[in-house]
């Protein structure tokens, strides 16, 4: 059987066509977006298994800042989703290399949650004002992005929390109430 020449150039140029479309809605670049789809994702209630690019201390503290960001984000595997993004991406891994290396330098996992808060609240209010300039600021909008990303896309989040139903068909569309103050 032969092959065409041109075959595998033209699946990566429409995966990047159709990536480019999607990209500013996702905070991946392109070949993250369908490097997801070749690894099984664990279904709800499945055991995910050990992370595979980070050690157990990155893990813990990674899930630490994710329930941080999103009370809850543990336990919808927010971290597991993560590890899976961060292992296919060379940049997010030196990204979060740093990052979990600056908040162990800190003694991060040894502070109460008011500390831990008040070490990434600033950096927190830095990147919504847009300044992504220091490696703290770049690391923490891409775990906040990916925790965001994580949750609002697991069953804990986009069903538990955003009440999303499925696909359905509607009789009629459910009156919208507006409580005037």
């Amino acid at each position: 059987m032969s092959t065409n020449a041109f075959g595998d150039g033209r699946r990566e140029t429409i995966k990047i066509i159709g990536a480019i479309g999607i990209q500013c809605a996702f905070p991946f670049a392109g070949d993250e977006l369908y490097g997801q789809h070749e690894h099984p994702v664990p279904t709800r209630g499945a055991d995910p298994g050990p992370p595979q690019f980070f050690n157990p201390g990155q893990f813990a503290m990674l899930s630490r800042v994710a329930d941080l960001i999103i009370p809850g984000a543990t336990a919808a595997l927010v971290p597991n989703y993560i590890d899976l993004v961060v292992r296919n991406n060379a940049e997010h891994k030196k990204t979060y290399t740093d990052g979990l290396h600056w908040l162990e330098s800190k003694k991060f996992m040894k502070l109460i949650e008011k500390k831990q808060l008040a070490l990434l609240e600033p950096v927190c209010a830095q990147v919504d004002k847009g300044e992504v300039k220091t490696m703290e600021q770049r690391f923490f909008r891409v775990a906040k992005n990916m925790t965001a990303d994580g949750y609002y896309t697991s069953h804990a989040g986009l069903v538990g929390e955003l009440g999303y139903l499925g696909n359905q068909v509607l009789a009629e569309y459910p009156e919208c109430k507006i409580d005037e103050h």
